[in-house]
């Protein structure tokens, strides 16, 4: 059986897990106050959230799931979720007892705020399988102590500076993640190692076959998928690990391409832009003078 659960506000997720709602716009949630878990009977649970959650859970409660992955997901990890995910819990339709901390805060809390535009910079809230942050000792006391400043701004008469100090503090907590995420990319080297090789091998398997002429270009969501790994999650791992973004490694690898076909002079332009998934032969010659200074034609001539 599968039950589905919706919170679209910060009220009702106090409710769930026996909080005070202190401010209606956002909550740090302490889950040793919560009643022992139950989702019912029901094995399988969706939980859609309105709200932007993150998650630093100190037991295993189920194995979350986005898509068609599992969350790379233990004991000390933070999870994000932005609001319009649903994510699927797997539990056995078992009773257990939440531990750890929860951050939520409706969107409507950063209108107005300098947060407002930058949230989007946040790629982590766009992650979805094996891409949970694992923080360390030190990392995981430096979430507490950002919740602790949170909570501490809950607890006070709310005045004209609430808003900006909350919202400070969470942009504050945000940037910490940011630079724990950098180096997570650098401690699992051999892990992303192991990506970009299969990257490469799924570019040339790409262009060795009819892909190009059947469905075009390929995009940064395409291999993505292909790894199980989010856009986002994906574009990151790739531009720390060579300098290029996803996109820009990908254009490399065509123009390479190109410049084998074009010398070697057994087809015309229109046809090596077609074969490289160009719907236009134009569009080919715009992108290979961008990269190279030069037309297909000069290239062709100059060699």
């Amino acid at each position: 059986m599968e039950g589905i659960f919706r919170f679209d506000t910060v009220n009702e997720y106090n409710l769930l897990n026996n909080h005070e709602t202190l401010h209606p716009l956002v909550s740090v949630i302490d889950f040793s106050k919560a009643n022992p878990r139950t989702w019912g009977k029901e094995k399988k649970v969706r939980i859609n959230y309105g709200l932007y959650c993150i998650f630093l859970k100190d037991v295993k409660c189920g194995d979350i799931k986005y898509g068609r992955n599992y969350y790379d997901y233990q004991e000390g990890t933070l999870v994000f979720v932005s609001p319009g995910q649903v994510m699927e819990l797997d539990n056995d339709g078992l009773v257990y007892q939440p531990k750890g901390y929860a951050l939520v805060f409706h969107p409507d809390l950063l209108q107005g705020t300098s947060l407002a535009k930058t949230i989007s910079e946040y790629n982590f809230f766009s992650y979805k399988s094996n891409e949970a942050l694992h923080l360390s000792e030190r990392e995981r006391q430096i979430v507490l102590d950002c919740f602790a400043k949170i909570n501490y701004e809950l607890q006070q008469s709310v005045d004209k500076h609430s808003k900006k100090l909350i919202a400070s503090n969470i942009e504050l907590f945000l940037n910490y993640c940011a630079r724990f995420y950098d180096r997570q990319f650098i401690t699992r080297e051999n892990v992303n190692q192991g990506i970009l090789e299969k990257f490469e091998e799924k570019l040339n398997d790409f262009f060795s076959s009819d892909k190009p002429l059947r469905v075009g270009l390929p995009t940064v969501a395409y291999f993505a998928d292909a790894l199980h790994l989010s856009a986002n999650y994906f574009g990151d791992l790739i531009k720390k690990d060579t300098g290029k973004t996803a996109k820009e490694y990908i254009q490399c690898k065509i123009i390479d391409l190109a410049k084998n076909m074009i010398f070697s002079k057994d087809k015309t332009i229109s046809e090596i832009a077609s074969e490289l998934g160009f719907k236009y032969p134009q569009h080919f010659t715009r992108m290979f003078k961008s990269e190279t200074g030069l037309t297909p034609n000069e290239f062709r001539n100059q060699n």
